[in-house]
């Protein structure tokens, strides 16, 4: 009887085992598929190039400026850092009330640096700047504005009445466009179209079709025409005949790049 029962015990124990050997051999079975099947897909997208074509366009327009900028400097020089300051503030106000009787508006008047920069003398020095004695020969303060130009006829007449007023610097003056990222669209939609319709030409050509759009590069390059003033000091810039100046015109020019799928 004890004989009989480990007999049955040692069978199922047998059949268990066989049972286990199975499912481990199925599952190993269905991971290797698995890990095929993925290295198989991988591989088809890996070999597997998309057909494609690039085209380019360009945009271009050429308009008329309808604002100037400008930027200038007052600047003053004294022993008392308050007495300079208050000197350019003095200036300044004069300048603004200039401007603004010019049609400047106060909103297009900004303030793009205010400085106070001590300024040393060197007594007997030799060599330049070492050695000798250092002196403090005064404070200079300096407040820079730039300032927007929409009534393009009053230019010159504001250019002129700056230098009336005592400024000692002025430059930057360039003839640009209020809206000019608008400008800027607009070529670049230009450019869009020519390259699109390049697209279809080329593609009935080869005798392919458009599928979609799978790359896109652009730039812009804005070219002006414009007359500038530099550098002119205070007692050059003095004058009762308003400037003249030629605003010309600004070229706006976009280039655009597209790669199309085909099939």
């Amino acid at each position: 009887m004890e004989e009989n029962k480990e007999c049955c015990m040692f069978g199922g124990m047998h059949m268990k085992h066989h049972i286990c050997k199975k499912i481990f051999v199925i599952i190993l079975a269905v991971v290797l598929i698995f890990i095929f099947a993925k290295a198989f897909d991988n591989r088809d997208g890996r070999d597997i190039q998309k057909d494609t074509i690039v085209v380019s366009g360009k945009g271009e327009l050429t308009v008329k400026p309808d604002i100037a900028n400008v930027s200038f400097s007052v600047m003053e020089e004294n022993m008392d850092v308050a007495k300079a300051t208050e000197a350019v503030n003095t200036k300044i106000a004069k300048i603004i009330e200039s401007l603004q009787a010019n049609g400047v508006d106060e909103k297009d008047i900004k303030t793009t640096g205010y400085n106070i920069y001590p300024r040393y003398d060197y007594l007997n020095s030799q060599v330049y700047p070492y050695g000798g004695k250092q002196v403090l020969a005064g404070y200079d303060v300096t407040q820079s504005i730039t300032i927007k130009i929409r009534d393009l006829t009053s230019a010159g007449k504001v250019v002129t009445d700056l230098g009336n007023l005592g400024v000692t610097d002025m430059g930057g003056l360039n003839f640009t466009n209020d809206k000019y990222d608008d400008l800027v669209k607009e070529a670049r939609d230009q450019a869009i179209i020519q390259a699109r319709s390049e697209a279809k030409k080329l593609a009935k050509s080869l005798g392919v079709r458009l599928v979609k759009i799978v790359g896109y590069s652009e730039g812009s390059t804005p070219i002006y025409y414009d007359r500038a003033v530099y550098g002119m000091g205070e007692a050059s810039m003095k004058s009762s005949v308003p400037a003249a100046l030629p605003t010309g015109e600004n070229k706006i020019t976009s280039n655009v790049s597209i790669t199309y799928e085909i099939r």
